[in-house]
């Protein structure tokens, strides 16, 4: 069985290649990853990873494996910034705070059928201040992230706990794309 990655994500190559998988494909998924109104987050990052899978096609001897992550306050999804006044108003808000970080997998096995597992982490951020604000702006690290931060760089400083999967606040989280890869029987490497 072949294995097809639905995302250009270089993160997300380099988890799976933490677990021995190495995709056979890569395939970018074209899904309007804008919220429905009113989507609350767990179900609008279920969605799109779903939809993310059904995008891509596949042949009868590949897995298809998609994923999505996003940042929840409340009821709010934050995406990524549009620019960099957005991003500020992401990091004031997360400053402080817990909120969720929520990251669905989808695989689509030989047979054709969809199985899709989230991950749930909950992430605080210590108080940020003005300067800490402007400077992490400045990296610019935090533009194309859900929630406009990176956890694997220099945001990683911010958070002052996390329970849950920090490969899913990466971008995929690790236990249960392992757990969708060997229930379909894929053989890592």
């Amino acid at each position: 069985m072949k294995l097809v990655l639905a995302s250009t994500s270089p993160r997300r190559r380099d988890l799976l290649a933490r677990i021995g998988v190495v995709p056979d494909r890569i395939a970018a998924p074209e899904v309007d990853e804008d919220p429905l109104p009113g989507e609350l987050p767990r179900r609008y990052v279920l969605r799109i990873a779903e939809a993310k899978a059904a995008a891509v096609p596949r042949a009868p001897d590949e897995v298809l494996l998609a994923g999505d992550t996003t940042i929840a306050v409340g009821r709010r999804i934050l995406g990524k910034p549009a620019d960099e006044a957005d991003l500020r108003r992401m990091l004031e808000l997360l400053s402080g705070r817990r909120h969720h970080c929520l990251s669905a997998v989808t695989l689509i096995g030989l047979d054709g059928r969809a199985r899709t597992r989230l991950a749930d982490t909950q992430v605080a951020f210590k108080r940020l201040t003005r300067a800490e604000i402007d400077e992490y702006v400045s990296t610019g690290e935090g533009m194309g992230k859900a929630g406009g931060y990176a956890i694997q760089g220099h945001a990683e400083g911010f958070v002052r706990w996390l329970s849950g999967s920090h490969s899913g606040v990466v971008g995929l989280p690790l236990y249960e794309t392992r757990a969708l890869l060997a229930a379909v029987g894929y053989r890592f490497g």
